[in-house]
């Protein structure tokens, strides 16, 4: 044997702790198409151990105790369609962070928030664009105010602040 994961395993896979792992085994599946794998509830009737298939990752999860802190996870999502995942997401419970907008780097996507509190950008590649290519773009209007909404409303999110603060890239000197 010479891999180091098991075979439908990724090197980094993601945990998610919430307080009700089977609600977000139940809103993954129903608005990414995620495969569940795992639902392990233990003695005290709580999920010990959940995973559950997003495309080629594994997202682990299982629920918190009253006396750990709250720990919304933060995650990207690739989908076909980045206007529809968000739609059954939003269906699904979810609340709209960043509307759907095109990124100077080729894909399109949004964010939500999930009813338990993480926080999901949710993307499609559009196309695929060189590096020099999507940072000639970023001085375009259109995705300098895309970057600055997507940057501002992530801080006015996790920060609780009516609004937040963006600041521009800048390209790293090479």
């Amino acid at each position: 044997m010479n891999r180091t994961v098991p075979e439908g395993y990724t090197s980094v896979a993601p945990w998610v702790v919430t307080d009700d792992t089977g609600a977000l085994l139940d809103f993954v599946t129903a608005a990414f198409g995620g495969e569940e794998l795992a639902r392990v509830p233990v003695e005290d009737g709580t999920i010990g151990h959940g995973e559950i298939r997003v495309g080629d990752t594994v997202v682990l999860a299982f629920d918190r105790r009253p006396d750990w802190p709250v720990m919304p996870s933060l995650l990207r999502i690739y989908v076909p369609d980045a206007d529809a995942a968000m739609s059954a997401a939003v269906a699904h419970g979810a609340r709209v962070v960043t509307e759907v907008v095109d990124s100077a780097w080729g894909d399109r996507g949004g964010r939500v928030r999930d009813p338990f509190g993480n926080i999901w950008w949710v993307t499609s590649r559009t196309e695929d664009v060189a590096p020099d290519v999507a940072w000639q773009r970023m001085s375009e209007p259109k995705y300098a105010e895309s970057m600055r909404i997507a940057q501002e409303t992530l801080d006015a999110e996790l920060s609780g602040r009516e609004s937040g603060v963006a600041s521009a890239p800048r390209r790293p000197a090479r």
